[in-house]
């Protein structure tokens, strides 16, 4: 009866931070389905209205490693449900601005809520199921990720075409008021913390610092501006790691990185895979509405081909990781992955909508046998009092590659169509900005998948 009452306990804790989860990709994806609506209404081309998602991604890239490390010392349940007060408050802020410039704002301020769930959410799971059942556990997690993913693109076409793009941001409160109330109710673990440690500043700062810098910098690349912060990236991050080598309780430990080759190379794979992959929402969202005509919802449903994949079969691949060697399946679906992105090299004005929405599809299968091994890899990797931290790093590397990924496309805009307004460009200009991103990308997944692939597999302390 004890063992009956702990499965169904780490079932709603699994319940709880899956929602937790859910919440951030649920914006993601639907406010990219807006982006058209947002940018008419404001008057605001494409760069500008690129940091709609860009604020968000780079406020979480910078404070998730922090508080990944304040929830290994303090607790990752309480940082987790802080986290999701304050995204909650950011997203019923955002449905009050009068300017796109607002609007940004809020989202950094939501971006803070997003790193403390996502600096938590996965290390609270591992923590929490035996190494048995842990992929599966991490399976479910990411198929709720996927989930957000899956109904973000036709719940944010919906809302938007009757209801306008605000109510996509009151969306995310009645579901954070929910996640609230739960955790308040049922979010009680024992938890193994580092209290005795002293929280390490000048190394937070370093990171966010390094980050900042070299974020700002991919949104920038095509002009000066951009390689003087990349450099000034370079710099902070080389005093960064001098300084994590040399203090006492460092935010993030070095060693991870030099010394735990699976951990390295799986956080690369993972940095690879999201930088090859976040802005195919955006892209695809651009390409349907303005160059095929698609209505926001019509985009949506087409959109939600890959997603879908991803949700039913994320489980799957995150058991199959309890049974088989992780890199096996993730270095396979970082390898079809590839093969979808080349095929969307060729997209044009006469391109099947049923070819689009079958590459989507085969895209979800590959996400799917990558994402959940991969993550598996990663927390299997560390002991349990780096979970935080190791939570932490793949959300940065999540993050990272988002926001390199957005800052790519951003590039290549830049360069081909200039700070035009979106309306404004000529379809064909938009075609070549979409194909050559999509080229991009297929280089990094290719080198992401010999990462994937040369990993070791056996499990480093």
């Amino acid at each position: 009866m004890g063992d009956k009452q702990v499965g169904i306990d780490r079932r709603i804790i699994l319940l709880i931070t899956s929602l937790g989860s859910f919440l951030t990709p649920f914006m993601g994806s639907s406010i990219n389905i807006a982006i058209p609506e947002i940018g008419s209404e404001f008057l605001s081309d494409a760069i500008l209205l690129s940091w709609v998602p860009t604020a968000y991604l780079l406020a979480s890239a910078v404070m998730i490693v922090p508080m990944g490390r304040l929830a290994d010392m303090r607790g990752r349940a309480k940082i987790f449900l802080a986290g999701i007060i304050i995204y909650t408050i950011g997203s019923l802020l955002s449905t009050m601005v009068p300017s796109i410039e607002a609007l940004i704002m809020f989202r950094i301020f939501q971006g803070i809520g997003g790193a403390m769930i996502f600096g938590t959410s996965v290390a609270i799971i591992t923590s929490v199921f035996p190494a048995r059942k842990r992929g599966w556990a991490i399976g479910i997690n990411v198929a709720f990720v996927y989930s957000g993913l899956t109904v973000g693109p036709v719940v944010g076409g919906l809302l938007t075409e009757f209801f306008g793009w605000r109510s996509i941001f009151y969306a995310n409160v009645i579901i954070g008021l929910f996640i609230i109330i739960a955790g308040l109710k049922y979010l009680r673990i024992e938890e193994i913390t580092d209290s005795e440690a002293t929280f390490d500043m000048l190394g937070s700062v370093l990171y966010a610092a390094t980050i900042f810098f070299v974020m700002l910098g991919f949104q920038e690349l095509s002009e000066t501006p951009g390689i003087i912060l990349i450099t000034a990236g370079i710099i902070s991050a080389g005093i960064f790691f001098m300084w994590e080598k040399r203090t006492k309780h460092p935010v993030f430990n070095i060693t991870l990185l030099t010394e735990n080759r699976v951990f390295a190379l799986s956080s690369l794979a993972a940095f690879i895979n999201y930088s090859a992959t976040f802005a195919i929402g955006f892209l695809l969202s651009i390409y349907l509405q303005l160059i095929r005509g698609f209505s926001p919802l019509s985009a949506g449903l087409i959109l939600i081909a890959q997603p879908l994949l991803q949700v039913i079969l994320s489980p799957t691949a995150g058991k199959l990781s309890d049974r088989v060697e992780s890199r096996i399946p993730a270095t396979i679906g970082m390898a079809m992955i590839t093969a979808g992105l080349l095929l969307f090299t060729f997209l044009s004005d006469e391109t099947p909508v049923m070819i689009i929405i079958a590459n989507l599809a085969f895209l979800g299968i590959g996400y799917a046998l990558f994402s959940s091994p991969n993550t598996h890899a990663v927390m299997d990797s560390v002991s349990e009092r780096y979970y935080g931290v190791a939570s932490g790093m793949l959300g940065t590397t999540r993050l990272c590659g988002m926001m390199a990924s957005m800052g790519i496309s951003m590039m290549v805009f830049a360069i081909i169509m200039q700070r035009l307004p979106l309306a404004e460009v000529a379809p064909e200009l938009i075609t070549e900005s979409v194909n050559l991103a999509f080229m991009v990308f297929v280089i990094l997944c290719a080198i992401g998948t010999v990462a994937s692939y040369i990993r070791n597999p056996k499990k480093t302390e």
